[in-house]
């Protein structure tokens, strides 16, 4: 690592303010167009002094002082608003006091600077450590907090902050999301008032089921995509979360992001370190849409696993045979992915287990061989005969979970969280694994290890996770259940770094029952996860939308049905290529013409993908403020874009203007043309076909649908300069 000390007029740089060097400093953490400005105030504590828009010149920042906005407030002393951090030492004392120690910053890469903040209590051995990453070509932040201590007992923490950021502005709009099984991610904004708004997670292993961990925060006016001051933020974390949002009397908002602290007052022994988990964050002065772009660079190049790498196309089994199937079937099945031209053949759930058998799903859950009436010749033959067939075999697990019905719950019922002396709960007839639990944890490893050892040809895994912690106590945590929420993310945690040691490239979705985890902790990880079990295009249009604006398209699995028997094989492909597209399916059900669509949808895709995977999104045109909803990606090189134009509804004789298109290079020439029709069908724009300048097509736009507006059509428009 190359160590930059003081260097004027550089990013996270060290800077003296004047004559008052000797006691009071500054640090810039800063990207090529966000600074954020921390500040040694002459008390020795350390506050955010500027945050926002990088100025020209570093000299600037001089002339904002310390100010009043602790950048780690703690808790018990003379701040009456909530803390970022709250212990209760060993006698009882419930303060803890930080200042500054030192700090430093280490360059990683070209890209990469951490900057750190070291500060201790001066009456009590506890220090805390602020660490704040930053990638430059990006502009996104991730901060994330160590503790640690050397009482005689364990230090208890009651609130454990990854970050804070305050705010001074006129008004406050929060962008939140939330949602259901099947209502993944709807978008609701509101404007912030004096007090608390708080949002959090309490599901545990399913976190993310009704309240996402990811925010947007619009200063002094609501933004648009294009305009407005934006800060987007997402918790790296997959478990319990919590996000406040507090305004106090003089219109300050305080924003604090981390673990919930909820039945986790954690234990932490004299001597361990406890790091929390990173927020990552982006501002943007130019809208909604440059903070989504922001975020979407960095998660290709460092929060996604691969992701600047291409992803597979796939059909699955689920939505045709549920758990009706064998050997004889599948094989045949292979056939319709061959048919189809996709990458991968994705075996579901109802594989596995003898003596309870998987048949539905109240009983396997745990016993992880297959089940040898289904599967005589075992998963080995079925890999052979996907790879002869010209398609990958994947497969479905559950790692974490137990059904009571399985030789796993007869034989280990220590590893299974419940409580003692109570009822067993089910959610779909499960119980969760004691993932704190270290033996627990090489189970779980076991389970992926043993298949891809004995199946190295295995080329895609589906990892779900079907309910959430309830009615939860830890055999092995023992007197320290409150450790329980953190210490069983941790250990899934320990388990995929295993996973990821020795299969660094293996194909992996991630899935919780639909999207019930969708966040950057787990994400690197995976290569792609599962947005929702509702795969009803029209719904899909809402909840891919809602995730464009923290996930890169290349992330978001997005599957052909028969969900919605109202829709059309067009209108449901077209929306599943806004993603990672693939197929759930019975194609026997397909007629001649759409399967002769898909085959070609399929080519189309791959086509496009480079631009839907690695392009710069642009939403133009939202579905919560318009009965049709468009969008686009654009290279880097802004010599191709693919265009979305989806109809969800009209009223009668609706007028739909034309779409100003953007990202595009206004002095190029591009020519317009629609792709991915039915046979036979004509261009449903009268410009298909001509050729613009870019200029033209961001000032004046096209006119996408002419004639009469049929609900849940859609068009994809291939633009390619000339």
């Amino acid at each position: 690592m190359i160590k930059t000390s003081t260097l004027a007029g550089i990013l996270l740089c060290f800077y003296a303010i004047g004559a008052k060097a000797q006691t009071e400093k500054q640090v810039i953490v800063g990207t090529r167009n966000v600074s954020l400005v921390l500040t040694v105030g002459k008390n020795g504590r350390v506050y955010q002094s500027y945050f926002g828009k990088k100025l020209l010149n570093a000299a600037d920042y001089t002339n904002f002082a310390a100010g009043r906005h602790e950048a780690y407030i703690t808790g018990g002393m003379e701040d009456q608003f909530q803390p970022a951090i709250q212990v209760k030492h060993n006698d009882g004392n419930p303060s803890l006091q930080l200042v500054y120690v030192s700090d430093n910053s280490s360059k990683k890469s070209d890209d990469i600077t951490e900057t750190t903040f070291n500060l201790k209590d001066p009456k009590y051995p506890v220090e805390v450590v602020l660490h704040y990453e930053t990638y430059f070509n990006e502009d996104v932040i991730k901060a994330w907090t160590e503790i640690k201590h050397n009482e005689k007992s364990p230090l208890i923490l009651n609130n454990y902050a990854s970050n804070m950021l305050h705010f001074d502005a006129d008004k406050y709009w929060l962008t939140q999301y939330h949602g259901d099984w099947a209502t993944e991610m709807m978008q609701q904004e509101s404007q912030l008032t004096s007090g608390s708004k708080v949002i959090e997670s309490k599901q545990g292993t399913r976190p993310d089921i009704y309240q996402e961990p990811l925010f947007m925060l619009s200063l002094n006016q609501q933004a648009d995509e294009t305009s407005g001051e934006v800060l987007a933020g997402s918790l790296a974390w997959t478990g319990n979360f919590k996000f406040q949002f507090e305004i106090d009397q003089l219109n300050s908002l305080r924003v604090i992001t981390g673990i919930n602290p909820y039945a986790s007052e954690y234990q932490l022994d004299a001597g361990k370190t406890f790091t929390t988990p990173a927020f990552i964050f982006t501002y943007s002065n130019s809208g909604k849409g440059l903070a989504s772009r922001n975020l979407h660079r960095w998660a290709r190049k460092y929060g996604v696993l691969d992701g600047d790498k291409p992803r597979a196309t796939l059909l699955n089994n689920w939505e045709n045979t549920g758990f009706k199937f064998d050997e004889k079937l599948l094989v045949n099945l292979f056939d319709d992915a061959t048919k189809l031209g996709v990458d991968v053949f994705l075996l579901d759930d109802g594989w596995f287990a003898n003596k309870y058998p998987r048949n539905n799903d109240k009983a396997g859950l745990g016993d992880w061989e297959e089940n040898k009436t289904k599967l005589p010749s075992g998963i080995e033959y079925l890999v052979k005969q996907a790879e002869a067939k010209g398609v990958k075999f994947g497969i479905w697990i559950e790692p974490e979970m137990v059904n009571p019905k399985s030789v796993l719950y007869e034989t280990h019922p220590d590893w299974i969280l419940k409580l003692p002396n109570r009822d067993e709960s089910y959610q779909r007839s499960q119980l969760v694994l004691d993932l704190a639990n270290p033996k627990v944890q090489d189970y779980v490893f076991g389970i992926l290890d043993n298949m891809m050892t004995k199946n190295p040809g295995i080329g895609y895994i589906k990892w779900d996770c079907n309910r959430t912690m309830s009615n939860t106590y830890s055999v092995y945590e023992k007197d320290k259940q409150s450790n329980l929420y953190v210490d069983n993310t941790l250990g899934l945690y320990k388990v995929l770094d295993r996973v990821r040691s020795k299969y660094p490239h293996l194909l992996m979705m991630l899935c919780s029952g639909g999207g019930g985890r969708t966040e950057y902790g787990a994400m690197k990880y995976f290569t792609e996860f599962w947005a929702s079990d509702n795969t009803d295009p029209l719904e899909r249009v809402y909840i891919q939308w809602g995730f464009s604006n923290f996930f890169p398209a290349n992330t978001i699995s997005a599957h052909i049905t028969s969900w919605s028997k109202l829709s059309t094989v067009k209108f449901r492909t077209d929306v599943a290529m806004m993603g990672r597209m693939g197929y759930d399916i019975n194609m026997k059900d397909m007629s001649e013409a759409d399967l002769k669509f898909s085959q070609q949808a399929v080519k189309n895709y791959k086509r496009l993908s480079d631009v839907i995977w690695f392009g710069d999104l642009y939403r133009l045109i939202s579905p919560y403020e318009s009965n049709r909803a468009d969008l686009m990606y654009v290279n880097e090189a802004k010599t191709k874009a693919a265009l979305f134009n989806y109809m969800l509804s009209a009223r009668y004789k609706e007028i739909f203007g034309k779409v100003k298109l953007q990202g595009l290079d206004p002095a190029k020439r591009y020519k317009v043309e629609e792709t991915n029709m039915m046979e036979g069908a004509k261009p449903s724009f009268p410009d298909n076909g001509k050729t613009f300048s870019g200029d033209y097509l961001m000032t004046v736009g096209l006119t996408l649908n002419a004639g009469r507006i049929i609900p849940q059509s859609s068009s994809v428009i291939e633009i390619t300069q000339q």
